[in-house]
C-alpha cells in the first residue's frame, strides 16, 4: 500500500484543523450569546486568573514573536522544569519552518527553512556551542545534536530566523538560542522532582541478542532560591535517563552503482543483457546495487544532564552569572545482520523505463557464493561541558554593558576497549542465484539452495574501528548598549571566537572476507548460532510477507563469536580496536567579529521600528594532520582489494576568509492589532570539517575498478546568503493569531565535489597485471568476472610471487600497474542559486479551555538535486515542506495535547562523485503524538505521553522509489510520569 502524497497529507490535515476551528468557534459563540450586561462582570472576573500551563507557554511564546526585532519564533515552558515537549528538536518541530532528522524515532538535529543541521547555528544563552559525534571515520557534521540536552533543564527555544548584527554567524537558516533558567528569573524558591517510567515498543521488535528492558526510568530535580534580600542565587538541576529502543532495517548498506547506459567494463549490466528485461538504454541513467541487507538493532542510552548556575548582585547595577552545564550520553548497540552481496556477472532481472532507470528485480547467477552474517556492536560516549561568566553592568541610565565568556567542549569517543564501531562477519558458502525484488516498500530478498545448517557457518573479515572527536570553543563578547533617546538606542560589540576541532580514527581490520583462514566451518562451536526468521520483525512494513522471501538466518551474541575467534585464531590482536589515531585531523578557526546595530522608531501615520546594523568578521582556518602511509594491496576477493597502512606522515594547510554583513529589520504596527515586517540581512554557513581538514584520507578497501579517498581543502570559503523576509502578523486576540511569511535567499559560493584520478604513495594492483589479463584472453573469463580470473590465476599461477593459494590472497608486486585512486575533494564554485519559501500559521484559543494551532511550510529552490545528471552536484541537504496541526484542552485540572507533525520528501544526504553521485531522499513521513496531565493537587501532577501512536515507519531511496536506501521499522514510545512541586 503506497503512502498518501504531500498534497493529499495535507489536505486532510487542513480539512481536520478546519472542523476542529470550527467546531470550537461554534462553542465560543454559543457561550458569548447571553446579553453583554450579563457578561460583564464574568469578564472582568476572567482577567484576573493567572494563566499556567500550555496555555502560558503559548502566551509567552506569541509575546516573544510579538515584541521581537525580526523574525523569531519560540517555546516557552510551562514552568521551570516542565518543558512542553520531553525531546528539544521534537519540541521545535511543531514551529513553523522548522523540521527534524530522527534517529531511532527520536529527534535530533533540526533543518530550518530548508537549510539543513549543519547550516544552523545553535546558542547555549548566547553562546557559540561545539557539537561532536563519531561513526566509522573521522566526523564532518557541525550539527548540534538537541538529544545531549534534557529538556527539564531549558527554559525557552528561541528560533531566529532573520539575521542579527549581535549573534555569532553560522546560522543560514536560522539562529537558536537554547535558555537555560536563572535563580534571579523568580523570587520564589522553587523545587521540584520528577519521574517517568518509559516503554518503547522498539526495544521488544527485536531477536533475543538486542532485546531490551521493557521499562525504563527517568529522573529529574530542579532546586532553585534567591539568598541574602536577592543578591544571591543559586539553581541546580539534574536529570538521569535510560531508554532501551532498537529498529529493523532492510537497506541496501553498501550502496549503489550509478551508469549510463552506454557504459561498459566492471559494475554496469552487460550490453546487450539477454536476461535482463528492458535493460537501460545508451543514453539513460541507471544504477546497480551493491548488496542487500537486513539488520536487526538494540540500543541502551544512558543520559546525565546537569547544570548549576550561580548569581550575584553586590550592588542594584551590576548582576554577575556563573553557570556550568554539562551533558553526558552513552549508547549502546548491538546489531545482527544477513546480508547477500553482488559482484556484477551473470546478471538477471528487470528494469524500469528510462531516462531514470532503476531496477524491479536485480539478480545474479551464482555458485557457492557467501549468505553473510554478521555481529556489531557500537559503543560510544559524548560529553559535552561548558563553563561560562557573564557580567552585567548598568555604567548610566544611559549606557549599558555586557561582558560575557565561555569555554565549552564536545567529545565523542570509544565506551569500550573494543572501539566506538565495530564488526565480525560470518558466513555460509552455500548461495546459489540471487535476486532482489524492489517493487514494493520492502525489498525482497530470494537466494536459492541455500538452506541454514549450522555446520556450514564459518568466520571470516571483522573490522574494528576507532573514532574520536572532540570540539572546543572558546568565546569571550563584549556588548553594550546606549540609549540615544526615548526613542533609539545603539547596540555595539566584538567577540573573540577560537574554535578546535580534533577529528581521528583508527581500523584494526581482518579482510579474510573469502573464508577459509581461521580453519573454516569446524573451527566455530555450532551451539553459538540460533536460527530466526526475517519477516516477523518487518511486519508493518507492505510487502515483508512475500513468499519468495529468504525467511532464513542465525543470530548470535557478539561475545560467543567473538571468544570462538580467538579461540580459533589462537589471538585477540585483530580482534579489538587501536587507540592509536593514525589518520589524526586538527582544524582551528580563530574569527574576530566587530557590529552594531542602531534601533529606532518613529511615528509616520503609524508606528514604525527598525533595526540597522552591521557585522564585520575574520576567520583564518589552519589544518594540520598526520595521514596513514598505504603500502600493499591485497586481492581477497572477488571484488575486494584491502590496503594494509604502515606509518604516518605529517601535512599542514591553510585559509583564511573575511565577510562585511549588513542586517535591515523594519516593523510597522499598521493597526493595533496588526503589524507588517520587512527584513534584509547577509549571513554565511560554514563548511564541515572533512571539507577543511588538511589532510589525505584513502579508503581502506579498494575494489576492481580502483581505489576512492578525499582531501581536504581549509581555503574553502563558506556559503554565503542575501536573505529577504516579509511577515504579516494579525494578533486578534490573547494567545491567539495568524501569519504569514515570505522568504527568499540568495546563495553563492557553493562547495562542490571535485574528484581527479590520481596514483598516491606508488601503490600497484593486480587487477590489469600480466597474469590478469591471461586470464581473460587465454582462460575465456570476461572481464566482468573477477571470481574467474582469480580462480585462472590460483590454478595457473600457484607460485608466482605474491599469490597464496592456500589462503586465495594474490598480493600486488611492483611489476602490476597502479593503483588508480578516485580523490574528492571540495572547491567554491560561481553559480548561483536561489531558494524561495512561504510560512502560515494559525494559533487560537478559546475560553472553554480548547485551543488549536496549524502551520505550514513550503520551500522551492534551484539546489534539489538534479536525479537526470551524473556526476557530482552541490544540493542542499533538508530542503522540504512541512507542516504541524495540534490541538489541545486545558482546565484547573485536566490538559490533552494532540499533535500531528508532516515532514515532505526531503533531501538526506548528497552523496559524492567518486561513484556515481547519488541523493538520498527521505519519503514523507506523519507523526501522532498525545500528552495528557491531571493535576491531582497544587503540587503534585501526572503526566501520559505517547510518541509515534501510529506506529509508522520511514523510509529513504535514491534516485527513484525502486532504488532503495533503507526501510526502517520503529515503534511507539510511551511515557508515564509525576512531578511534585515542593
Amino acid at each position: 500500500m503506497r503512502q498518501p502524497s504531500p498534497a493529499l497529507r495535507l489536505t486532510r490535515l487542513a480539512a481536520a484543523s478546519s472542523l476542529l476551528f470550527a467546531g470550537a468557534a461554534a462553542q465560543a459563540q454559543t457561550a458569548a450569546a447571553p446579553a453583554t450586561a450579563a457578561s460583564a462582570p464574568q469578564s472582568q472576573q476572567l482577567e484576573t486568573v493567572v494563566v499556567t500551563g500550555i496555555r502560558r507557554s503559548l502566551e509567552t511564546s506569541v509575546n516573544l514573536k510579538r515584541s521581537a526585532s525580526g523574525l523569531v519564533d519560540g517555546i516557552v515552558a510551562e514552568d521551570i522544569g516542565k518543558f512542553p515537549d520531553t525531546n528539544l528538536a521534537e519540541a521545535m518541530s511543531r514551529i513553523s519552518g522548522v523540521s527534524i532528522d530522527r534517529a531511532n524515532g527520536e529527534g535530533t538535529k533540526v533543518t530550518v527553512r530548508g537549510m539543513g543541521p549543519d547550516f544552523n547555528l545553535v546558542l547555549l544563552n548566547g553562546r557559540q556551542m561545539p557539537g561532536s559525534n563519531v561513526d566509522g571515520s573521522a566526523p564532518s557534521s557541525r550539527s548540534f545534536d538537541f538529544s545531549n540536552l534534557a529538556a527539564e533543564g531549558v527554559s525557552a527555544l528561541e528560533v531566529y530566523k532573520t539575521s542579527r548584527a549581535g549573534s555569532p554567524t553560522g546560522g543560514m537558516g536560522a539562529t537558536i538560542n537554547i535558555r537555560t533558567p536563572r535563580p534571579f528569573d523568580s523570587k520564589e524558591t522553587i523545587a521540584s522532582v520528577g519521574v517517568k517510567l518509559v516503554k518503547d515498543q522498539s526495544a521488544q521488535r527485536l531477536p533475543d541478542p538486542e532485546k531490551g528492558k521493557n521499562v525504563t526510568p527517568e529522573l529529574s530535580g530542579i532546586y532553585s532560591t534567591q539568598l541574602a534580600d536577592g543578591k544571591f542565587g543559586i539553581a541546580l538541576i539534574g536529570s538521569y535517563q535510560e531508554r532501551d529502543s532498537g529498529y529493523n532495517q532492510a537497506n541496501v548498506s553498501s550502496g549503489w552503482h550509478t551508469f549510463k547506459g552506454s557504459d561498459s567494463g566492471w559494475g554496469p549490466l552487460p550490453n546487450p543483457a539477454p536476461e535482463v528485461k528492458n535493460r537501460p538504454g545508451a543514453t539513460d541513467i541507471y544504477s546497480v546495487p551493491q548488496n542487500m541487507n537486513y539488520s536487526f538493532t538494540g540500543i541502551h542510552r544512558e543520559r546525565l544532564n546537569g547544570q548549576l548556575v550561580l548569581q550575584f548582585r553586590p550592588v542594584k547595577e551590576l548582576v554577575g552569572t556563573l553557570d556550568y552545564t554539562m551533558s553526558e550520553q552513552k549508547f549502546r548497540q548491538t546489531r545482527n545482520d544477513i546480508s547477500a552481496w553482488f559482484n556484477f556477472g551473470g546478471q538477471f532481472g528487470e528494469y524500469s523505463p528510462g531516462p531514470i532507470s532503476s531496477p524491479i528485480i536485480y539478480g545474479e547467477h551464482m555458485t557457492n557464493s557467501d549468505v553473510a552474517m554478521g555481529a556489531s556492536r557500537i559503543r560510544t560516549k559524548n560529553k559535552n561541558q561548558s563553563l561560562g561568566l557573564n557580567l552585567k553592568w548598568k555604567a548610566t541610565d544611559a549606557l549599558n554593558f555586557d561582558l560575557d565568556a565561555h569555554h565549552s567542549t564536545a567529545t565523542s569517543g570509544a565506551a569500550d576497549p573494543l572501539g566506538t564501531s565495530v564488526t565480525m562477519g560470518t558466513a555460509s558458502l552455500n548461495r546459489g542465484d540471487t535476486f532482489v525484488d524492489f517493487s514494493n516498500k520492502f525489498p525482497v530478498l530470494s537466494i536459492a539452495n541455500a538452506p541454514l545448517n549450522p555446520a556450514l557457518q564459518e568466520l571470516q573479515g571483522s573490522v574494528f574501528g576507532n573514532s574520536y572527536q572532540r570540539n572546543q570553543v572558546d568565546q569571550v563578547q563584549a556588548r553594550g548598549n546606549w540609549k540615544i533617546d526615548a526613542d533609539s538606542n545603539l547596540d555595539f560589540g566584538l567577540s573573540l571566537t577560537n574554535v578546535k576541532n580534533r577529528s581521528a580514527f583508527a581500523n584494526v581490520q581482518r579482510d579474510t572476507w573469502g573464508g577459509g583462514a581461521a580453519g573454516g566451518p569446524a573451527a566455530m562451536p555450532d551451539d553459538i548460532w540460533h536460527a530466526d526468521s526475517v519477516s516477523k520483525y518487518f511486519s508493518r512494513i507492505p510487502g515483508s510477507n512475500d513468499p519468495r522471501l529468504y525467511n532464513q538466518m542465525f543470530v548470535f551474541n557478539f561475545d560467543d563469536l567473538r571468544n570462538a575467534a580467538i579461540k580459533a585464531l589462537g589471538s585477540d590482536a585483530l580482534l579489538k580496536a587501536s587507540f592509536d589515531f593514525k589518520d589524526d585531523y586538527r582544524t582551528t578557526e580563530k574569527s574576530q567579529a566587530l557590529f552594531a546595530q542602531y534601533n529606532t522608531g518613529w511615528e509616520w501615520g503609524v508606528p514604525f521600528e527598525a533595526a540597522l546594523g552591521a557585522r564585520y568578521e575574520r576567520t583564518k582556518v589552519n589544518s594540520p594532520s598526520v595521514e596513514s602511509i598505504p603500502t600493499t594491496v591485497r586481492w581477497v576477493s572477488a571484488n575486494e582489494l584491502p590496503i594494509t597502512f604502515n606509518g604516518t606522515r605529517s601535512a599542514s594547510r591553510s585559509g583564511k576568509y573575511g565577510y562585511f554583513l549588513p542586517s535591515l529589520d523594519i516593523a510597522a504596527d499598521v493597526t493595533p492589532d496588526t503589524k507588517l515586517r520587512l527584513s534584509y540581512g547577509q549571513t554565511i554557513g560554514r563548511p564541515g570539517w572533512s571539507a577543511i581538514q588538511g589532510g589525505q584520507t584513502l579508503n581502506g578497501l579498494a575494489r576492481i575498478n580502483g581505489g576512492e579517498g578525499s582531501v581536504g581543502n581549509p581555503d574553502l570559503k563558506p556559503l554565503k546568503s542575501r536573505n529577504i523576509d516579509f511577515s504579516a502578523e494579525h494578533y486578534y486576540s490573547k494567545g491567539s493569531y495568524i501569519s504569514a511569511s515570505y522568504f527568499h535567499k540568495s546563495i553563492t559560493n557553493y562547495i562542490e565535489s571535485v574528484i581527479a584520478n590520481a596514483t598516491p604513495f606508488d601503490l600497484h594492483t593486480p587487477v590489469g597485471g600480466t597474469m590478469y589479463n591471461q586470464a581473460i584472453s587465454a582462460g575465456g573469463c570476461a572481464l566482468t568476472d573477477s571470481g574467474c580470473i582469480r580462480d585462472y590465476i590460483f590454478a595457473n599461477f600457484p607460485n608466482a610471487p605474491g599469490v597464496d593459494v592456500a589462503n586465495k590472497v594474490i598480493t600486488a608486486q611492483a611489476s602490476d600497474p597502479a593503483l588508480v585512486f578516485k580523490l574528492a575533494t571540495q572547491a567554491n564554485s560561481s553559480r548561483k542559486a536561489s531558494l524561495n519559501g512561504i510560512e502560515l500559521n494559525a494559533q487560537h484559543t478559546f475560553s472553554n479551555g480548547f485551543g488549536a494551532s496549524v502551520n505550514y511550510t513550503r520551500v522551492r529552490s534551484g539546489l534539489a538535486f538534479k536525479d537526470g545528471l551524473v556526476g557530482a552536484q552541490f544540493a542542499l541537504v533538508g530542503l522540504g515542506d512541512s507542516g504541524n496541526v495540534v490541538g489541545f484542552y486545558e482546565d484547573a485540572t485536566y490538559s490533552a495535547r494532540v499533535a500531528y507533525n508532516w515532514r515532505g520528501k526531503y533531501l538526506a544526504a548528497n552523496y559524492g562523485g567518486t561513484d556515481g553521485a547519488q541523493p538520498l531522499y527521505v519519503e514523507p513521513y506523519g507523526q501522532v503524538d498525545i500528552s495528557l496531565g491531571y493535576n491531582f493537587n497544587k503540587n503534585l501532577t501526572f503526566q501520559l505521553e505517547a510518541i509515534n501512536l501510529t506506529d509508522e515507519y520511514t523510509r529513504t531511496h535514491m534516485r527513484t522509489e525502486n532504488q532503495i536506501g533503507s526501510v526502517t521499522q520503529l515503534g511507539r514510545r510511551v511515557m508515564i510520569g509525576a512531578r511534585y512541586k515542593f
